[in-house]
């Protein structure tokens, strides 16, 4: 993952239905300096694992392990005119080989169904569930833990 993805993860991001789909989004998509700065964090902090997903020489998305509420936990964004063909899957499979830590924790919105598919997929099952605040929403929305042991 180089600074030169930052543009094509900004576009994702701004797509009002991957927002919506996602919920918890930032404050503002469309808010480039925030956007930067969250991401300079990213790129800089040698405990985050992260990885720019490629399919024929195009940055579709992105995969990342970071730590939230102490536990190791992954993410990842797929730009959605590349939904549906199986990348997330096969982007998250390829990560998981190199982050080994277990147990390992993803979350979801409740009814983000093709990310609880992707998630399931690559040997996560549903181990709780949590509620939040999402901007992409305006409200508090349910989300699913599902763990990987």
């Amino acid at each position: 993952m180089i600074e030169d993805d930052l543009p094509i993860f900004f576009k994702h991001q701004q797509d009002s239905e991957a927002n919506q789909m996602a919920a918890f989004t930032s404050k503002d998509p469309n808010d480039w300096n925030s956007f930067a700065e969250h991401w300079n964090k990213i790129l800089t902090n040698k405990n985050i694992i992260k990885q720019t997903i490629i399919v024929e020489n195009t940055v579709v998305g992105h995969v990342v392990h970071f730590e939230q509420f102490g536990e190791p936990e992954v993410t990842y964004w797929i730009g959605k005119e590349y939904w549906g063909k199986g990348i997330a899957t096969k982007a998250l499979r390829e990560f998981l080989k190199q982050v080994t830590i277990r147990p390992l924790y993803a979350r979801a919105a409740k009814d983000n169904i093709g990310s609880i598919k992707v998630l399931k997929r690559c040997g996560f099952m549903i181990s709780g569930e949590d509620s939040g605040y999402a901007n992409a929403r305006g409200k508090d929305i349910e989300e699913f833990i599902l763990t990987l042991n």
